[in-house]
């Protein structure tokens, strides 16, 4: 195994964790937990 494979899986592996926190930032399960917290700066103590 050369360093060019090593890279190669690096961004292979870099590469699905970014869809995975995008897919799971963006999943309808999430979304009124992330509508809460988006207004939580809005409300008054």
């Amino acid at each position: 195994m050369d360093v060019t494979t090593l890279r190669v899986i690096a961004t292979v592996c870099s590469f699905i964790t970014f869809i995975g926190i995008w897919v799971w930032a963006f999943s309808r399960r999430n979304k009124a937990r992330f509508d809460e917290a988006a207004q939580l700066p809005f409300l008054q103590d």
